[in-house]
């Protein structure tokens, strides 16, 4: 009797707060996500740019990807709807943190966001490499870091992070997107164009025998990314993430979305 007012009391609560009450009840006992559940969504901030973050159907209009996967399947781990935020790049996902646009981001983990946004486990490893046009003589990442070569590279990203204490001789030149990055290259403005091969080999196409590297220069690591001051949320997300990984949830997504350069991350020793 005691545990059938207890139910009673959990339904009723759930629609005084406008909660669908399978999704109150499950989650009623974790404080660590009790806002997210009085909520009734989880809103993820997301890059849509390639399949390892999001891309969007021309036909639809809806959003597929890793990311998008992970974020649906974080979402009804809470019990929540999923509202996606869009970005038409990674980096501008972390211009939602001073906004208060997103619960949740996905992101790749570097030291520099630290004071931004706390991170979950890594559950992605991406590679980073170059895309150059069919004339080009760079054939391997060390061709590339002579004076002269110009190196188009998205605003923020890691990719620019990481480039910035690597290259040596060659330049650096500053995109706001990957897109507007290799519309300088088809244009022979720049010599190479640096970003994650997922979305390198989405440009391979539209340019007629333009090949990316074999090797990588960086191996960026994605995780969940939380705001400062919710470490709550940021241990649900951590433990969630472990889950993930270790379920197949993160190997599954990869299959479905045929990404190309990524794969599962190890969790930290």
């Amino acid at each position: 009797m005691a545990c059938e007012r207890v139910f009673f009391a959990i339904l009723v609560l759930g629609y005084c707060l406008g909660v669908h009450p399978n999704a109150l009840a499950q989650q009623s006992l974790d404080t660590r996500v009790a806002d997210l559940v009085q909520s009734g969504k989880l809103r993820a901030g997301v890059g849509v740019v390639a399949p390892h973050w999001a891309i969007k159907d021309q036909t639809t209009g809806e959003l597929r990807g890793v990311a998008v996967e992970v974020a649906r399947a974080l979402a009804g781990r809470i019990g929540v709807s999923l509202d996606l935020v869009e970005y038409p790049s990674p980096p501008k996902v972390l211009d939602g943190v001073k906004d208060n646009a997103w619960d949740v981001g996905f992101l790749a983990i570097d030291p520099s966001r630290a004071t931004v946004v706390d991170f979950s486990p890594p559950y992605l490893e991406i590679d980073a490499t170059y895309l150059v046009p069919e004339s080009s003589a760079i054939h391997a990442i060390a061709d590339a870091d002579k004076p002269g070569v110009r190196i188009a590279v998205t605003q923020k990203s890691v990719e620019e992070i990481v480039l910035t204490h690597a290259i040596k001789s060659a330049q650096l030149q500053g995109v706001d997107t990957i897109p507007a990055g290799f519309d300088l290259l088809r244009a022979g403005k720049v010599d190479i164009l640096a970003a994650p091969r997922p979305a390198l080999v989405q440009f391979t196409a539209p340019l007629p025998g333009s090949r990316v590297l074999e090797d990588r220069f960086h191996a960026a690591l994605a995780g969940i990314a939380v705001p400062k001051g919710q470490p709550g949320w940021l241990s649900y997300v951590s433990e969630f993430v472990e889950h993930a990984k270790a379920s197949g949830l993160i190997q599954q997504s990869i299959g479905r979305a045929a990404v190309k350069g990524v794969q599962v991350a190890t969790s930290p020793k």
